[in-house]
């Protein structure tokens, strides 16, 4: 009876054991993974998606994604060119190209790329004054990707992205941009308001030379304002007389008021 019960013990065991060396030894790789194997320590031919097999106590394996990763950039304390402080941050987007560097290279290469992506907003940022930082923001984008790509690429790492998500600056700046907007509109509006009058002076001269090129054309321009203000009955018209059309009348006046003037003279010094 010993011998019956000892036989089944040892193969449950044996099961057991080659179950748990199976569970170590058995490793699946994803698809849009990649498998860094470490056989006594030195690198091996990278794993391949599906299923390996690897010796216990002798492989190790560190898995890779190549997939897209997005890092979320902190707000960074900065100052700008023209020394307004301002809090900025940003999103960076990158991949793995290359397994093996993203683990012979650097220790943590998430870790790494967050950090040269921090030190690269501020250092290219401080450079720039505020206007171009909220006013040209896209191509601020592609020198951060490219800066920062130039220092990842060596560890196997490509940034495909860099977007500044949002500039925080003092409440104090904002009122006072605010009030620059608002000059500057005025500004253009007074500009607009003065090409307009000089646009109407200009017309009112050329159809002032037109008209004085022909006095009928003046006249029944007269006649015809009197028409249009002659439609309302309670209106009072004061019409205008031009100077040279009441000259010669002026002028007769005077000169027979300087007769009258000299007869009466003349009789008052014969009596």
């Amino acid at each position: 009876m010993s011998s019956l019960a000892f036989w089944p013990i040892m193969g449950l065991l044996v099961i057991g054991l080659l179950v748990t060396v199976a569970s170590f030894s058995v490793r699946i790789v994803k698809e849009y993974e990649r498998g860094i194997n470490f056989r006594f320590g030195h690198i091996r031919t990278p794993l391949e998606p599906g299923f390996h097999l690897l010796i216990p106590g002798v492989d190790r394996m560190d898995k890779v994604d190549l997939r897209v990763v997005t890092l979320t950039i902190p707000p960074q304390e900065i100052i700008t060119k023209d020394n307004v402080s301002a809090r900025v941050n940003a999103v960076v987007m990158f991949e793995v190209v290359d397994p093996l560097k993203a683990v012979l290279e650097v220790e943590n290469y998430a870790v790494a790329t967050s950090q040269i992506a921090q030190t690269t907003l501020r250092s290219l940022l401080g450079r720039e004054d505020l206007d171009n930082l909220l006013a040209h923001r896209e191509s601020l984008n592609d020198e951060l990707q490219e800066l920062i790509d130039k220092h990842t690429s060596r560890w196997g790492v490509r940034v495909r992205v860099v977007e500044i998500k949002d500039v925080e600056i003092p409440e104090i700046m904002q009122r006072a941009m605010a009030r620059e907007a608002e000059a500057e509109r005025e500004r253009r509006a007074k500009i607009i308001s003065a090409k307009g009058e000089l646009q109407a002076a200009e017309e009112l001269k050329e159809a002032s030379d037109i008209l004085s090129q022909s006095p009928a054309s003046l006249q029944l321009r007269y006649l015809q304002t009197l028409l249009e203000l002659g439609a309302d009955q309670s209106s009072t018209v004061v019409f205008p007389l031009p100077v040279d059309a009441i000259g010669p009348l002026m002028k007769g006046a005077s000169t027979l008021f300087n007769d009258a003037d000299r007869s009466d003279r003349s009789a008052t010094n014969g009596n």
